[in-house]
């Protein structure tokens, strides 16, 4: 017997087991059920999960798992029969409405799918996940209106990071100069370890070299009109001259210190922001420099970044274990981008 084979076959006596013995408790079920799900072992998860459904009828918890095992296997059908057992549920928590949002998608059930995230938000007005998954069901069918519902969940659940990511992919592609290169930046400090945070460094580096400096007049065609936005541009614009030697890690390290010393002399008391405040650490520290060349370095040029890092091995070393003690978090109360 394979050692694949051999594995398979334990995987299949342990769901075996777990078929056999009545009075099975939930996390027992769901223990077994997932380890299929992580093996792809798709029909052994359901085949668990419907055992256990037998035991625990309205159990909302095997629920959830049985819609997501479904939905894996691609089989959307039965997913959707367990989506109609669960949405109307008093107790469908944000998960349970998550995981039926992905089935209706996945059917293409626009209008039952927003007429659920509709009834969701209802109950859940501060969940960020929601607001997100909302906006892209309405983005994926040309609904631009989805940056509404970004920016909701931005304001309500500053802490969620999928709004961020959204809403700067959004702005990116407007004429709008401040919100991408804001939104970019918070994005990649609360989820830089996956490709979605390598892809953002790459829009973020180039938003900063094609929008921010792109006309004389900062201030052309900004559809967005805060006072926060203005204060933004205004302090970039100061920099221009900066910009003109042309934008590379290091003129950004420059600007980017220029900026938010001016920001902390002229803004910050009206307009305090976490991420700004950030910035204004890692320069008390020393940490600046080495935040701005983790931040664009190996996007605008791996080599020279490299030769950085090496010439300045202990302050990146110092950086890097700073940067891995602490999570960066948004706080309620700094939304600014509606304030006009």
């Amino acid at each position: 017997m394979t050692k694949k084979l051999f594995s398979t076959t334990l995987l299949a006596l342990a769901g075996f087991v777990c078929f056999a013995q009545p009075g099975q408790s939930v996390e027992s079920i769901q223990s077994t059920a997932r380890n299929f799900l992580m093996a792809n072992d798709f029909n052994n998860a359901t085949l668990v999960l419907n055992k256990g459904l037998e035991q625990y009828k309205d159990n909302l918890e095997l629920q959830k798992d049985l819609m997501q095992a479904y939905f894996f296997s691609k089989d959307y059908d039965k997913a959707m029969d367990v989506v109609k057992k669960v949405v109307d549920r008093d107790d469908a928590d944000v998960m349970t409405y998550q995981i039926a949002g992905n089935v209706y998608k996945a059917l293409q059930e626009v209008k039952d799918c927003t007429k659920m995230y509709k009834k969701a938000l209802k109950k859940y007005p501060k969940s960020g996940p929601l607001y997100s998954e909302y906006g892209e069901l309405l983005f994926s069918n040309n609904d631009y209106s989805a940056i509404n519902l970004w920016e909701k969940g931005i304001e309500v659940d500053p802490a969620y990071s999928g709004n961020y990511y959204n809403a700067a992919m959004y702005y990116f592609y407007t004429k709008d100069k401040v919100w991408s290169l804001i939104y970019g930046e918070i994005f990649i400090n609360m989820e830089h370890l996956g490709e979605r945070g390598a892809a953002m460094k790459e829009l973020l580096l180039k938003a900063y070299k094609e929008k921010l400096y792109a006309d004389a007049d900062m201030t052309k065609n900004q559809t967005d009109k805060s006072e926060f936005g203005k204060a933004v541009l205004s302090t970039f614009g100061k920099e221009a001259g900066l910009a003109s030697r042309g934008i590379t890690t290091e003129t950004l390290t420059m600007i980017r210190a220029r900026f938010i010393l001016d920001w902390y002399s002229t803004y910050a008391a009206k307009f305090p922001y976490r991420l700004f405040d950030y910035q204004q650490q890692l320069m008390r520290e020393g940490m600046f420099e080495a935040y701005n060349q983790w931040l664009f370095g190996p996007v605008d040029n791996l080599a020279a970044y490299d030769n950085w890092t090496k010439t300045h091995a202990e302050e990146y070393a110092a950086f890097n274990r700073f940067q891995a003690g602490r999570v960066f978090k948004m706080p309620p109360g700094q939304h600014y981008e509606t304030d006009n």
